[in-house]
């Protein structure tokens, strides 16, 4: 990797979720592109680690927002807010923009815990 894409690769590992949402956003309104698709295929073409197997159990999941009902984006929206601890503007950015991330890295427990809260909200959740 060029010095280049080093110095920008240690930029964007500084970014916040929020920062990093504004970002995909900007990149596909200025080179006109759908990361939506891309992020789905590098979700299934990247590796697992080393020395992984199948029957490895997952530990820990990222919690995607894959639809909102349009009669229920207001109640979405609150348990959005509630979940990632941003503010109306921003949470309404990833209610309107779906799929989008609402929690990296989570436990398995936590992942069931907002699924079940956006669903019950009338949205859609997945975890990869």
């Amino acid at each position: 990797m060029s010095e280049k894409l080093s110095i920008i690769i240690e930029q964007l590992k500084t970014l916040t979720l929020l920062e990093a949402s504004e970002l995909v956003t900007e990149i596909e309104n200025v080179f006109g592109v759908d990361t939506s698709v891309s992020v789905a295929a590098i979700g299934v073409i990247a590796p697992t680690g080393e020395g992984s197997t199948e029957s490895d159990e997952k530990t820990e999941f990222d919690v995607i927002l894959t639809a909102v009902a349009c009669d229920k984006k207001i109640a979405v929206l609150k348990v959005v807010r509630k979940i990632t601890g941003l503010g109306l503007k921003e949470s309404k950015e990833i209610v309107d923009n779906t799929p989008k991330v609402l929690k990296e890295a989570t436990t398995k427990d936590d992942a069931e815990s907002i699924k079940k809260d956006i669903e019950v909200a009338g949205g859609t959740v997945e975890f990869k």
